[in-house]
Order: C-alpha cells, then structure tokens, then sequence
C-alpha cells in the first residue's frame, strides 16, 4: 500500500479515462506520489472510471478515489480540493474542461491537442487572459532525447538561419490504422489528422525554429481507408465491427477487443453505458478524417515546410531535412518495427510472387535513429544520439517529472504552455480549411492572442 502522504502534495483530478489517462494516473500512484494526489475521476461512462479505480487498486495497491460525471464536474472540484485538472477526454471537448477549471479557481494540464478548432482555441486563450490560471499541454516529443538533440544542433547555428524544412511523416498499417478505428475518425471529435495527431509535429517546428506558422495550404484526402477506397480495390466484404464477428476473420486490419484484457476491461465490458465502440471497421462508412495530407506552411521567420503525413504506411517514422544558410541537417527515426506484409504467411507469399521473386526473403528492419549534420564546405558528421526506452522516444517519463516536479532551469524551453498549444493547432486548423476551399489559409489571423 502507499504510505501516507503529507497533506501539502498538489492534488488532482483526471478527466476523461480513456487510454491516454493510464499515464498521468501511474505517474501519480508511483513515480510522482510525494507530490502529487491522485483525488478523483469525472468521465461520460462509469464503468470506464471503475475499471481505472481497480487498475489503481490491483497495479499500486492505492484505494478507489471518487467518481463524478461531468454534470458534476464544479462539485467535484470543490468536494476534492482538486488544485490541477488533467484533461484527457475527446479532443472537442477539452476546452469545456479547461475553461471552466480556469473560472473555478485551478490550473490545468491538457492533453494534445488542447482542442479541434479556432473558436474553441479563442475561448481558451480568453480564459486564460481572464482568470490568471496556468495551463500546460503535453507535448512529450519535446521531451525526447534525440528530438532536444536536433534542437541543440539547430541552437548552436551549426546550419545557420534555417531557409526551409521538408518533413514527412509515416504512419503504419498498425498504428495509423487505428485512427480509422475509434472516435478520431468523426472529424468533428479530433480535428482530423491534421490537428489530432499532426499538432505533435508542427510543434516541434515551430519549437525547433524557435517560429511561428502564418499562411498555410494544403491538399488532403480519405485515399485508402473507408468503404469506397476498400471496393475501388476489389474488396467485396465487409463488416462493422470486428469483435466477435466472423466476417472480420483473417482480416489484418481487425481489432478484436476480447483478445486485448486492457481493451476488453477499458472499452469492450463497458459498452453497454454509452454504446462506443473502439474497434470499427477501417473500411467502413462514417469516415470524415483524412489519411494522406500534403500541406506548405511560411513561417514568420521566413522558412518554408513542405509536409507529408501518410497514415497506410508499411513502416512507421520520419525524415526531416533542414536546409540553412551554412548547411543541412538530416533527421531520420524509425518509430516501430512493425511491417504490414508479414501480416500473414499467405500475404507474403503473395508480396514474393507479385515482385517475381518467390524465394525472397522477409525480416524485420531495424533503422537506427540518425541526426547527420552536412556543413558547406565540410564532411559529413553523425551527431550522436541517446537511444532510450519508453513512450514517445523517451518523452513520456521526462514530460511527467516537468508537469508534477517543475521544469526548472531548461535552456531548451521544453515546458509548453497555452501559447505554445494554440500555435501547434492553428498550422492544422489552417490546413483544414485549406483542404475545404483549395486556398492559401492564414492561420496566423485565425485567433487573437490577448496582450
């Protein structure tokens, strides 16, 4: 059991118990419990907040801590003396969570992205204004080790003035999937791709530049998944749900929620509260995200980016390349090693026999992360970098101690507030908007930033 605590620990409240809370919620029953308190849990499903309360239970050996639907989200703050509210509820409701913490007298942590659209994004600047409270967005890839050394680099004018940034971005058939799967693919909860998932790479430009974006265009489109894309490709069956259901046999991109225990005990067991269903179809109807996204951003700086996201990827990663006014800097980062045409024996004989090549080969690539700086006028040198372990290249552990400990003295300026989370949004707002009109967007005028 956890010991008793002094009472002056900052206490907390998580909103929204969905996978992404797992996190804050061991951080704040192991690693960070002398100075944080884990005091209650507000989510739309009860049974999703029982099920976070025995994880506490049978994980940490940490008692149940009350649970409130959000109807009850003013009395909980009071009832608790929550101090700080973590918001990890869908990602259109954040500022509701947010903003009213603010106006009843705490701070907050949101999780990326801190919400869907500039209005939202406008009424959460506002509050902040207003009320003096503090908000922190969690931007882990800040945090890793190999991303900061791209920072240093680019910090020590090695390359000199960066002119322009291309940056692709590859999502797997696994992981970039899985967007196709859960409420992300109603635009109206996530923002699509462009705000949901690409709010972590746009912010590392912009913190990479020390930058902020201003005229945006973009081209996107649902290429891949979805129903019709599915029968263009001569697919002839298909399915709603994958659980339990035969016709989704031997299909690699089916979930089955039975087959996962924290899967089954968080989403599955609990359907019958609110009906969500978190293992749909990637090719069924329904879907208004985008799965591959082009998109030239300027920044105020004078660089422009040329960005890529393919979410049908058979590897998962990035290759960014700096180009300044001394030299180019070369980022490559293999995330997973999951290869999309070993899914089955019988799709890779038929990869073998469709390249002509029946007696090829299959193995798993391993691409080690490589940061290769190329002044003018010099050799190429490799920089090192500190491969570790954990969530998001080792961010995730880093993020937590800043939120619950302190930044402190970081030369780097990891720590993202606000500001920083309505910048990272408004490129994929921007490019949202482009997509819709097929014009150049300024996001720089989409929002007014009080002060």
């Amino acid at each position: 059991m956890i010991s008793a605590m002094s009472t002056t620990r900052t206490r907390y409240a998580i909103v929204g118990l969905g996978s992404r809370s797992d996190m804050f919620q061991s951080a704040l029953l192991k690693d960070h419990a002398e100075v944080g308190e884990l005091v209650a849990f507000c989510d739309t499903n009860p049974g999703r907040m029982a099920y976070a309360n025995r994880q506490s239970v049978e994980r940490f050996g940490a008692a149940p801590v009350a649970t409130y639907a959000p109807g009850d989200f003013a009395r909980m703050l009071d009832e608790q003396r929550v101090d700080r509210v973590i918001v990890t509820s869908i990602d259109r409701t954040h500022h509701r969570y947010v903003c009213q913490a603010m106006e009843l007298g705490r701070d907050a942590i949101s999780e990326k992205p801190m919400t869907v659209d500039e209005v939202k994004c406008q009424e959460i600047l506002d509050t902040v204004q207003r009320t003096g409270r503090k908000l922190a967005v969690t931007f882990n890839y800040r945090y890793a080790p190999r991303n900061s050394a791209v920072k240093e680099v680019l910090m020590s004018g090695a390359i000199g003035r960066v002119l322009s940034v291309h940056f692709e971005w590859l999502l797997d058939t696994n992981h970039g999937a899985d967007y196709f799967r859960r409420w992300h693919r109603d635009k109206r909860n996530s923002g699509g791709l462009m705000v949901h998932k690409s709010t972590h790479h746009f912010d590392l430009v912009n913190w990479w530049l020390g930058a902020r974006p201003q005229t945006v265009f973009g081209a996107g489109r649902l290429a891949f998944y979805g129903r019709e894309n599915a029968e263009a490709r001569g697919v002839g069956t298909f399915y709603d749900r994958a659980t339990g259901n035969p016709a989704a046999a031997g299909d690699p991109f089916a979930l089955q929620l039975d087959s996962h225990p924290g899967l089954k005990g968080r989403y599955l067991d609990n359907e019958i509260h609110d009906g969500y269903r978190r293992d749909q179809s990637v090719f069924s109807d329904g879907i208004s995200i985008e799965d591959d996204m082009a998109v030239l951003v300027q920044y105020d700086s004078g660089a422009t980016m040329t960005y890529h996201l393919t979410a049908y990827s058979p590897w998962e990663g990035y290759r960014i390349a700096f180009n300044g006014t001394k030299g180019r800097l070369e980022y490559e980062v293999e995330e997973t090693s999951y290869v999309s045409g070993t899914a089955t024996d019988a799709n890779t004989a038929a990869v073998r026999e469709s390249l002509g090549r029946p007696g090829a080969t299959v193995h798993e690539v391993r691409e080690p992360t490589r940061i290769l700086l190329r002044p003018h006028w010099g050799k190429p040198l490799l920089i090192p970098v500190q491969n570790v372990g954990g969530g998001h290249g080792g961010g995730d552990v880093r993020l937590l101690t800043d939120l619950f400990r302190g930044a402190g003295n970081d030369p780097l300026g990891r720590a993202a507030d606000h500001v920083d989370g309505a910048w990272s949004i408004l490129t994929g707002i921007a490019a949202n908007r482009s997509f819709a009109t097929g014009q150049p967007v300024r996001a720089d005028q989409l929002v007014k930033f009080p002060g």
